[in-house]
C-alpha cells in the first residue's frame, strides 16, 4: 500500500500535464515560437481585416472632409541657358534674380492674358502663393560636401533649372486647369520680356528720318552722323570689338554667324554702313553744307548758339572731373611707392613663421587695384574731354559756315533744294534697306543664340485630389492593419463570444 501511493505534488503535477501538454520543440529562452505568432495571426485575420477597412474608411472620410481647406500645389521645370548665366548674370552683365520670373508686370500681363482678375488683392495672393527654387542634383551636393569635408570651399553654385510652383487654397476660385495655364503663361510673359530685353532690336533704333520729320536742312549733319555712329557702335558691340575681354572676343558666335534670310554677317553690316556713309551720305550733307541750306537761317544760328552753350557747360564739368580724378590718381602713385618700399624692407627681415601673405603684400595689392581703377577713370574723363572738344570744333565751323551764307544776300535756292530732296529721298530708301539688313540678320542671330535661352522642361501638373484621396485611404488601412495584428499577437480576440455550456 505504501509503495504504491504518490506524493500530493506528483499529483498535481501529473494532472497539470495531462491538460496541458508542453511543447518540447519550443524553449523561451531560445527565442521567439513563429508557430504560435501565425497561429494567432491567423486566429485573428477576421478582426484585423475589418480593423483595416475601418481604417481605411475613416482616413477617406477625414480626408474628404478637410480637404476644402487644404492647399493644391501646381508645379512645373523651368531651365535657363544663356551668355552670362554661369556667372549669375545677363547677358547685359545685369544680375540675375530668379524672382524675376514672377515679377508684377510679368503677374499682371499674365492674368490680362488669361482673363483673370487683376485687382491689387488678386495679383498679390497669386504673387505670394508663388515659388520658385532651384534643383541642385544630388551628385553637385556630393561634392560640394567633400569639399566641405576636406576643408575647401565651394564655389557658388547656380542652378540651371528651377521648380516653379504656385499653391493655393483648393477652394480659390481658379479651378486645377486655370491654375496650369496661369503658370504656362507667367513663364511665357517672362520668356517674351526676355527676348525683348536681350534678343531684339532697340524700338529706338533705325528711326533717323522719323526725327527728321519736321527738322531743318542744318540739322541733317547732326542726327545723321549720330545716327550713323550709333549703328556701327551697334554692330561692333555684337562683334565685342574694342572690349576688355579679349579671351570671349575670339570665341565671340556672332563673328561667324551669317544669316539665312539676307546671307550677310555682322562685318558685311558694318561694311555696308562704313559704304553708307561714304556714299549716300556724304553726298547729301555735303550738298546741304556748301550751300548753307536752311528753311530759316536766323532760326538755325539761334539753335546752334543754344547747342554751343550746352557743349561748353559740358566741357568745363568734363574738365573739372578731369582734375579730380588726376589728383587722386597722382595722389595714389605717391602711396603705392611707399607700399613697394615697405614690402622691400619686411622681405629682408629674416621670419621664418611668416605667413605667405602678411599685411604689407595685401595693401600693396589694394594699392595696385586703386591704382588701375584710377588709371581707367583719368582715360575715360580725358576721352570725354576730348569728344565734347571735338563737338564744339565741328559746331563752330558749321555755325560760320552758316553766318558766311546769313551775312549774303538772298538767293533763289529752289533748284537746289529740289536736288537736295532727291538726294534725301534716295538716301532715306538706302537708310531703310540698311536698317532692313541689320533688324533681320540681328533677329536670325538671336533665334541662334537665345533658342534655348529659356525652356520648360516639365509642363504644369497639378496634385490630384483622388490621388491624395488614395494615399490616405492607404495609411488609414495601414494603421488598421497594424492595430489589429498588434492586438492578435497579444491574444485579444475581438469579437468573440463565449458559449456557456
Amino acid at each position: 500500500m505504501t509503495s504504491s501511493s504518490t506524493p500530493p505534488s506528483a499529483d498535481a503535477s501529473s494532472h497539470s500535464s495531462s491538460h496541458h501538454p508542453v511543447d518540447t520543440d519550443y524553449d523561451s529562452s531560445e527565442g521567439i515560437d513563429l508557430r504560435e505568432v501565425f497561429a494567432r495571426l491567423c486566429r485573428g485575420l477576421a478582426p484585423t481585416l475589418g480593423l483595416a477597412a475601418l481604417g481605411l474608411v475613416i482616413a477617406a472620410v477625414i480626408y474628404l472632409a478637410a480637404s476644402p481647406f487644404t492647399s493644391a500645389t501646381t508645379s512645373m521645370r523651368v531651365g535657363f541657358a544663356f551668355n552670362g548665366y554661369g556667372k549669375g548674370e545677363y547677358p547685359d552683365h545685369s544680375k540675375f534674380q530668379p524672382d524675376d520670373v514672377r515679377a508684377p508686370d510679368v503677374i499682371v500681363e499674365a492674368l490680362k492674358r488669361q482673363g483673370l482678375d487683376t485687382t491689387g488683392d488678386f495679383q498679390g495672393r497669386v504673387r505670394a502663393a508663388l515659388t520658385i527654387e532651384g534643383i541642385i542634383p544630388p551628385n553637385v551636393i556630393k561634392e560640394r560636401d567633400r569639399l566641405r569635408a576636406i576643408g575647401q570651399t565651394s564655389a557658388a553654385y547656380i542652378p540651371d533649372e528651377y521648380l516653379v510652383t504656385l499653391t493655393l487654397p483648393r477652394k480659390f476660385t481658379l479651378t486645377s486647369r486655370q491654375r496650369e495655364l496661369l503658370l504656362n503663361e507667367i513663364v511665357s510673359v517672362y520668356e517674351e520680356k526676355f527676348q525683348h530685353t536681350y534678343a531684339e532690336a532697340p524700338l529706338a533704333f533705325g528711326n533717323a528720318f522719323e526725327t527728321l520729320r519736321a527738322a531743318d536742312y542744318s540739322e541733317y549733319e547732326l542726327i545723321l552722323t549720330e545716327e550713323i555712329q550709333n549703328i556701327t557702335d551697334f554692330l561692333r558691340q555684337q562683334l565685342n570689338i574694342d572690349k576688355d575681354e579679349t579671351a570671349t572676343t575670339n570665341a565671340n558666335p556672332a563673328r561667324t554667324f551669317r544669316s539665312r534670310t539676307t546671307n550677310l554677317s555682322f562685318s558685311d553690316l558694318l561694311e555696308q554702313t562704313r559704304l553708307f556713309a561714304q556714299i549716300r551720305l556724304n553726298e547729301s550733307l555735303g550738298v546741304i553744307y556748301q550751300n548753307g541750306l536752311s528753311r530759316n537761317r536766323a532760326t538755325a544760328m539761334v539753335k546752334m548758339d543754344y547747342y554751343l552753350r550746352t557743349l561748353e557747360d559740358q566741357e568745363q564739368k568734363a574738365i573739372e572731373e578731369e582734375k579730380v580724378v588726376d589728383d587722386l590718381l597722382a595722389k595714389s602713385q605717391e602711396r603705392s611707392q611707399n607700399y613697394v618700399l615697405g614690402i622691400k624692407s619686411q622681405a629682408a627681415q629674416q621670419r621664418p613663421e611668416s605667413p605667405i601673405l602678411d599685411q604689407g603684400l595685401i595693401d600693396s595689392l589694394l594699392a595696385n587695384d586703386a591704382y588701375n581703377f584710377l588709371v581707367r577713370k583719368a582715360l575715360d574723363a580725358g576721352l570725354a574731354v576730348k569728344r565734347i572738344q571735338s563737338d564744339k570744333a565741328q559746331l563752330l565751323e558749321r555755325r560760320k559756315n552758316m553766318e558766311t551764307f546769313l551775312k549774303s544776300t538772298g538767293e533763289d535756292q529752289s533748284a537746289i533744294i529740289a536736288q537736295v530732296q532727291k538726294s534725301l529721298t534716295d538716301l532715306e530708301t538706302s537708310y531703310k534697306v540698311l536698317i532692313s539688313n541689320i533688324r533681320m540678320t540681328h533677329a536670325d542671330f538671336a533665334k541662334q543664340q537665345f533658342a534655348d535661352a529659356i525652356r520648360i522642361s516639365m509642363q504644369p501638373e497639378t496634385g490630384g485630389k483622388y490621388r491624395q484621396l488614395v494615399v490616405a485611404g492607404a495609411v488609414g488601412g495601414f494603421i488598421g492593419l497594424a492595430l489589429g495584428m498588434g492586438l492578435s499577437l497579444l491574444g485579444v480576440d475581438i469579437g468573440a463570444v463565449k458559449r456557456t455550456a
